[in-house]
């Protein structure tokens, strides 16, 4: 029995929950995979990390120039480059932009926003219901993992839903009560699927980085149309064995090949159009892994910080189809779902500051 269930473990759902938490309230999040963060995700792979999510924080607005601060400060993030390449009509240029990474990985952010909050993770949630004297929300869990110590049915006073819209469209629907019009914004909202590939390259090709002029650790690509940005992963690393780079899609790249069941294919067509603009040798990695992103980017977020339901139980939704701006939006809404929350549950003391 909990005061909230928190569905997801992003940065909506971890700026919610912590929120709560410091306020005390009891909260329990659900998350599906292994690891908090949400998009803003780390793999190990071939003996090193590679960020096949978020590319790293840029100080755009309040929330996200506090975390950054505080993170700086705790040494888990540092400056990466200030400025990034920009792939237009042939040409090079360069743009000031202030980027921060963390070398153990982008997905060190989430487990710092995680600290002190429960997380169920491997459940995924099935379904959603009232108890019979609606009183209280019921949600049945699907194991996503070989994790069999944590229940698979949660109870709360309040619900959280901090997913991707057509995710939580697969549980909440007008049998709970939650209204036609709730439901259709919810349906409005649509998202842009990414390609990510990370790939590693012989330690040799070293010298060939070196040798950029100009020199550069990102590139974007905003008019091409299978490629958005390259990144010198390996850069972020403070021992870098061999250069890893990480190659994200264009939406309509990756909507041509969403249903493709061989990703290795895919990778190597994204990378052999990455060499066409960058370095010939960068279609021929030693190794490579690719990540399906269906729900990468919302392409139109609904003009509201969170969008809570009426006439049922306390619900709420928030992440990035509210609001503006991929972090900061997701962040923001965590935080107005808190405050929503809590005005249906307690009304305590809450920090309504973007402390971190």
């Amino acid at each position: 029995m909990f005061d909230v269930a928190v569905i997801g473990a992003g940065m909506a759902g971890l700026s919610c929950a912590q929120r709560l938490r410091q306020a005390g309230y009891s909260v329990a999040v659900v998350e599906k995979s292994r690891g908090a963060g949400g998009r803003v995700a780390t793999r190990r792979l071939q003996g090193t990390r590679a960020d096949h999510g978020a590319r790293y924080l840029e100080p755009q607005g309040d929330a996200v120039q506090g975390l950054i601060e505080v993170l700086v400060d705790r040494d888990i993030l540092k400056l990466w480059t200030d400025s990034v390449g920009e792939f237009r009509q042939g040409e090079m240029f360069s743009i000031p932009s202030s980027c921060y990474v963390a070398p153990a990985g982008m997905n060190a952010i989430g487990k710092y926003l995680a600290e002190g909050v429960e997380i169920w993770f491997g459940r995924r949630v099935q379904a959603i219901s009232t108890t019979t004297d609606n009183q209280i929300w019921h949600l049945s869990l699907e194991v996503t993992d070989d994790n069999l110590q944590t229940p698979q049915e949660l109870i709360a006073k309040a619900v959280v839903v901090a997913i991707p819209a057509p995710q939580a469209l697969m549980f909440l629907n007008s049998e709970i009560g939650l209204k036609s019009d709730f439901l259709d914004k919810l349906r409005s909202v649509e998202y842009e699927p990414c390609f990510t590939v990370m790939a590693g390259y012989p330690a040799a090709k070293q010298q060939d980085l070196s040798n950029l002029n100009p020199p550069w650790k990102a590139v974007s690509f905003p008019d091409n149309s299978d490629l958005a940005w390259v990144g010198l992963d390996s850069s972020k690393r403070l021992d870098p064995q061999q250069p890893v780079f990480v190659v994200h899609s264009s939406a309509n790249f990756a909507e041509r090949y969403l249903e493709a069941a061989d990703l290795e294919t895919v990778g190597h067509e994204l990378l052999a159009r990455t060499s066409e603009y960058l370095m010939p040798w960068l279609k021929q990695p030693e190794w490579l892994q690719v990540h399906r992103w269906r729900y990468a980017f919302c392409r139109n977020p609904l003009p509201v910080s969170c969008l809570a339901a009426e006439g049922t139980l306390p619900l709420v939704c928030a992440g990035d189809l509210c609001g503006e701006g991929q972090i900061e939006g997701a962040l923001r809404s965590g935080l107005a779902a808190a405050n929503w929350v809590n005005s249906q549950l307690q009304d305590l003391p809450l920090d309504s500051s973007l402390n971190w």
